[in-house]
């Protein structure tokens, strides 16, 4: 049995900005957040950290910013997914020397991969570190999915400890909790799908509604692993309409936004990311409103 990075809440956390780059202030604050609500790792420099748009050494000073402002405290795992496999072994490599506890890297985009070609792809990003690897799956935005049986051989990769799974497809996650046993932990990729997720074995959620509802996450993940299944189905059906809202339009876009509005100073999104539409914007603030998040 390989040792798990995490278990419960990961929040994919967003990436304030300013004008000039990063506002370290706001992601320090943001960072003692989530320390302080029960958030039980994080995630830098991932889709929602708005990683696409950052270059290397700006993504690589967030690594070592947040690795240094959690100081061990919770699990950080760094973001080095690339469509060119040398580049991300260089994010990888900086990441293993910055001290994150593990790397997320998604299956290449735009030129994609075959099957084989994801297995080579993975085995060299493994290969160039020691830390543990979390595979990404989410062909909704790759257009490229894992299979389970491929899944199954890059568990066999000591350090390849885990899939995020973000194709939606439940049977697809349940093929892979059934193939790749221990090998291989679960993490949901979906916030609407984390308690089906964890009936079939998943340890936890990589998650995007854990910015604006970090205690309400990680509680609903432990009080289904202590039991407590109906409490744990209440906050999973609890949060639908925001989570809904979260997704109306492409993440980050709404989840940044919902931030702002509860005050935090996130900056804009960078381009090709632009502000909400009047219609999905009242959406969010809808939501939000009914979840409590907003007066």
């Amino acid at each position: 049995m390989k040792k798990t990075v995490f278990t419960g809440s990961g929040v994919a956390i967003i990436t304030p900005f300013t004008e000039n780059g990063v506002n370290y202030d706001e992601l320090g604050r943001l960072l003692e957040y989530h320390v302080e609500n029960g958030t039980d790792a994080v995630i830098i420099c991932g889709t929602t950290g708005e990683a696409s748009t950052m270059p290397d050494e700006e993504h690589c000073a967030a690594i070592k910013y947040t690795v240094d402002k959690i100081a061990g405290r919770i699990p950080v795992i760094a973001g080095t997914g690339s469509n060119d496999t040398p580049h991300a072994i260089k994010l990888s490599k900086f990441a293993e020397s910055a001290g994150a506890d593990a790397i997320l890297t998604v299956t290449p985009y735009y030129n994609k991969a075959t099957q084989k070609g994801l297995i080579e792809h993975f085995t060299a990003i493994a290969n160039s570190i020691s830390i543990p690897v979390i595979l990404y799956n989410v062909p909704s935005r790759t257009g490229c999915n894992i299979k389970p049986e491929t899944l199954k051989k890059l568990a066999e990769i000591e350090n390849i400890v885990a899939v995020k799974e973000a194709s939606g497809d439940l049977s697809q996650v349940a093929k892979i909790a059934s193939i790749c046993g221990d090998k291989l932990d679960i993490y949901s990729g979906n916030d609407d799908q984390i308690l089906p997720i964890l009936s079939l074995g998943g340890k936890g959620v990589i998650s995007v509604v854990a910015n604006v509802a970090p205690k309400q996450t990680h509680d609903m993940v432990y009080k289904f692993l202590d039991g407590k299944i109906n409490e744990a189905k209440d906050l999973q059906l609890g949060m639908i309409e925001l989570v809904d809202a979260l997704f109306c339009e492409v993440n980050p876009i709404p989840v940044k936004t919902a931030l702002g509005l509860m005050g935090w100073n996130t900056g804009d999104l960078r381009l090709p990311l632009t502000a909400m539409e009047e219609g999905t914007l009242n959406q969010l603030k809808t939501a939000m409103a009914n979840y409590g998040l907003l007066k």
